[in-house]
């Protein structure tokens, strides 16, 4: 998967647990997925359209109710659902809602190495520098990302590491998924 995929799947909250339910084998319909979820009708609505927008879910067309539809994952949906699953296995319950924001998971695969701001900037091309100085601050309180400076560097130098569980995210989706 490209990291530009990546970057609009996780761009709606729910999308990513959506996903992963359904890799584990929970009901494509409404009922049961918002009880696995969590989520609300109506941000559940919103990622279940922009992943069938986004040509990761499907409507089953053999199964029969029209005001309760069935969802299956498409072939390009597998995968990522198995990506998801990955994800949400590794994360502790209460992590879940740092998984949900929209950079958390873009920023940590691409620091699968250390990195400068601006080399995690490259290789996310539609990030601000608000919005990823947000998510890189909000993952070092909670010790997924530690910030160190090269004092040798003239000027100084803020380099950027994924650390304990943004350590383990980190490794696990680089190998998944490439910046080209």
């Amino acid at each position: 998967m490209n990291i530009k995929l990546f970057v609009n799947i996780t761009s709606r909250a729910w999308a990513l647990p959506i996903l992963s339910n359904m890799h584990a084998g929970i009901a494509g319909r409404q009922a049961p997925l918002l009880a696995a979820t969590g989520a609300s009708r109506t941000a559940f609505a919103q990622s279940m359209d922009h992943l069938i927008t986004m040509g990761l879910l499907e409507r089953n067309p053999g199964y029969g109710h029209p005001l309760r539809p069935e969802f299956r994952l498409t072939s390009l949906g597998i995968s990522a659902a198995a990506i998801a699953n990955k994800i949400q296995n590794i994360a502790a319950d209460e992590d879940q809602d740092l998984l949900r924001r929209s950079w958390t998971l873009p920023v940590l695969t691409s620091l699968h190495t250390p990195s400068r701001f601006n080399d995690i900037k490259r290789s996310l091309p539609s990030i601000t520098d608000r919005a990823l100085s947000h998510s890189l601050k909000t993952m070092e309180v909670r010790s997924w990302v530690c910030r160190s400076v090269d004092e040798t560097a003239r000027p100084p130098r803020s380099i950027y590491v994924a650390v304990n569980t943004g350590q383990v995210i980190s490794q696990a989706t680089a190998s998944e998924i490439s910046f080209v």
